[in-house]
């Protein structure tokens, strides 16, 4: 008579802030039953010379095969066990675990128990508070004439020309090879990086291979082609790469050459568009700059909905960002940025300040990550695909591709479950602003109230 083999036994212990170990054993009966199943497979389609397919005898396959055997049932062992695990002590597990390095000796024979343990990091607990009826501030944007004429030089100088110049002015772009060692270890060796040294009107920080400087402009002067610049500085505490993390980093960038934009001419932009006049064109970009300060305006309300629940949570999370959390993090702002239409450049500089960013900055992101996933389960926010192509071909019309290059290129920076995670966010806060009381606000009067250093953005519709 079959006996169902015993199952395998967990122990979970809090190892840190949002932090579990678990301790797992598989019983010997267990090891024994699996291996037999996995050779199984194996007989059923084994070729062995002097025997028809599947029917060379037990003992000779398995001493053929018996070391794929084994490394197979530990496989299947190990992640039913895990899954189990977790699905008994209702473990709500974020990313893949770690550890387990016991399981590259552990002996699989029959009878034998393994046993292994894993640390896997879980969403924390807490309370959430009272979200319905709070109040939010509805900043009013009115399209003037300056914000056209802004819009019409930002989009001169993208659709602009290169020139090589022999020496280098505030504002140019340095293409070169660059390359960072943190403390004896090449992280990046870049060929074709490109800076931008800061503009004669701009605070002077700048960012050199993703990594913030606030004297940029100081450390780098004004370069000419085959100058070589060489910054050194600590690793900025939430890189999502742990091996520059707080980590000594010296810089290069050997320049091969400076370049600078001459900006297109407005006649070639009304004929690249297919326009009449400069009158269509303002008209055009009006209705563009209206629906983008829409987005602004919800993005808006939205970040007060956020601070509200971020003040009102209280919440235990881990001392330090793992790599997981921090790249999470820089993942969130990147896709947030992108669907508010910024161009790349600002992104990435967006991004290099998010870095360098304090500690309770980087906290309150992470945090913001579980409460509204938390608020999304509560309120079953859910999800279609016909929303995460929507969100896809807003993004790619911003960004002035094709929504099927766009969404190749997050499939291949892995970032679909990115673009699907925003969507949820974003529908969860909107459901908490259909219940809110709003009242307006003109936009300068709004700005002035926004703390920048808590990570709320002003509104800028031609950022």
């Amino acid at each position: 008579m079959n006996t169902q083999a015993p199952a395998s036994q967990a122990v979970v212990e809090e190892v840190g802030p949002s932090r579990k170990k678990i301790t797992i054993t598989i019983p010997g009966e267990a090891v024994a039953e699996q291996i037999e199943s996995s050779l199984d497979s194996i007989m059923a389609d084994a070729q062995l010379p002097g025997f028809r397919p599947g029917k060379a005898p037990r003992s000779i396959v398995e001493k053929r095969f018996g070391t794929a055997v084994r490394d197979e049932a530990k496989q299947q062992l190990v992640a039913a066990a895990y899954q189990q695990a977790i699905q008994d002590n209702e473990l709500a597990v974020l990313g893949e675990p770690v550890g387990g390095d016991e399981l590259e000796n552990a002996v699989v024979e029959p009878g034998t128990p393994i046993t292994f343990s894993l640390e896997v990091e879980v969403s924390p607990e807490f309370d959430l508070p009272d979200y319905d009826a709070i109040e939010i501030k509805k900043p009013i944007v009115e399209i003037g004439d300056d914000h056209v004429d802004k819009q019409i030089n930002k989009i001169r100088e993208s659709e602009g020309e290169l020139d090589h110049k022999d020496k280098s002015e505030p504002g140019d772009y340095c293409i070169g090879k660059g390359i960072m060692i943190a403390e004896g270890e090449k992280i990046l060796d870049i060929d074709g990086a490109v800076i931008q040294l800061p503009a004669k009107d701009a605070d002077g920080s700048g960012a050199i291979l993703g990594i913030k400087f606030d004297d940029f402009a100081k450390k780098v002067g004004l370069p000419k082609p085959n100058d070589k610049l060489e910054l050194k500085t600590k690793g900025p505490d939430n890189h999502e790469d742990d091996r520059v993390r707080g980590k000594n980093l010296e810089i290069t960038f050997e320049i091969e050459r400076i370049e600078r934009i001459v900006p297109a001419t407005i006649e070639s932009l009304i004929e690249k568009f297919g326009l009449q006049d400069e009158a269509q064109l303002r008209e055009v970009l009006t209705l563009r700059l209206n629906q983008r300060a829409l987005l602004e305006q919800q993005n808006a309300m939205r970040q007060q909905a956020a601070t509200y629940l971020l003040d009102n949570v209280e919440m235990t999370l881990p001392e330090r960002l793992t790599e997981d959390q921090a790249a999470r993090n820089l993942q969130r702002r990147r896709m947030e940025l992108m669907y508010r239409g910024l161009d790349e450049a600002k992104i990435e500089e967006n991004i290099a300040e998010l870095r360098a960013a304090s500690d309770t900055l980087a906290q309150r992101e992470l945090k913001l990550f579980f409460i509204l996933g938390q608020i999304a389960n509560k309120l079953d926010v859910q999800l279609t695909e016909d929303e995460i192509n929507g969100r896809i071909v807003q993004m790619a019309q911003d960004r002035g591709v094709s929504p099927t290059e766009l969404r190749d290129q997050l499939i291949q920076q892995n970032q679909i479950n990115t673009i699907a995670q925003q969507v949820r966010e974003h529908k969860t806060l909107d459901a908490i602003l259909a219940s809110a009381k709003i009242s307006e606000i003109p936009v300068d009067e709004y700005n002035k109230s926004v703390n920048t250093e808590q990570g709320t953005d002003k509104v800028d519709v031609s950022a």
